[in-house]
């Protein structure tokens, strides 16, 4: 078996993060919790749950997969296959297994879980999100020709493709970046359907206007750079 790492960014996720931890298979050889600047339990609740917490003071979701990166960097034992999961137990875990299959059975580059609608809890994607997606997906299809329907947190992606992509975003533009490049190199990529719940606690991007505001400016900046970007 492939060497798993999952990644998981968490600003104030006390109650969700050892639901998220513990529904991870066991095929993942190690959990890595960056606690995004926390100020509850987060980061004794996920050590507790046996995953590795590091610490990221610098609040942003990149800032948050950076750090994660940067300890996989460090190790010695080669990682093959790099997850990025949120840590407020909206997505399904103990789905990884099918997000990493078509890496690991038909050498995809990069993965990423569609939160199809008939898979959907209701209310568990906000209006702004939903129309978020639709715009940045049809965008990317007008000027990448992708086939993304969803810029989805849960994903998976080659560790060595990872490193090549040579991400930079450190907030909001992180997903989206990350499909931008996938397109502009090439890599092979697929959707996989998962199912999506209403999530534990208050959302901290599309839970505010503001999150939702500067998202969505962030997502529709990196889709115009890449578009006149040779």
């Amino acid at each position: 078996m492939p060497n798993i790492k999952v990644i998981i960014p968490a600003y104030n996720e006390e109650a969700s993060i050892p639901f998220v931890i513990n529904a991870i298979p066991e095929i993942v050889d190690e959990i890595i919790v960056v606690s995004n600047n926390s100020t509850d339990n987060t980061e004794y609740n996920a050590k507790n749950a046996g995953a590795t917490v590091l610490i990221e003071n610098r609040k942003g979701y990149g800032f948050a997969c950076l750090k994660g990166m940067d300890y996989i960097a460090k190790q010695e034992k080669k990682t093959d296959i790099v997850v990025f999961l949120d840590g407020d137990f909206s997505d399904y875990p103990e789905e990884l297994t099918k997000i990493v299959q078509p890496i690991i059975d038909h050498n995809i580059d990069f993965v990423v879980g569609a939160r199809v609608k008939g898979l959907r809890e209701e209310g568990s994607m906000t209006v702004p999100q939903i129309f978020g997606n639709w715009l940045a997906t049809n965008l990317m299809t007008l000027f990448f020709r992708s086939t993304f329907t969803d810029l989805g947190p849960f994903r998976a992606i080659k560790y060595d493709k990872l490193l090549g992509l040579n991400m930079e975003d450190k907030t909001y533009g992180w997903t989206v970046e990350m499909q931008l490049k996938v397109l502009k190199q090439k890599l092979s990529y697929r959707e996989i359907p998962v199912n999506y719940r209403n999530r534990i606690g208050v959302s901290k991007v599309s839970g505010t206007i503001k999150g939702a505001i500067f998202a969505g400016i962030k997502i529709l900046g990196w889709i115009f750079k890449y578009s006149f970007k040779k």
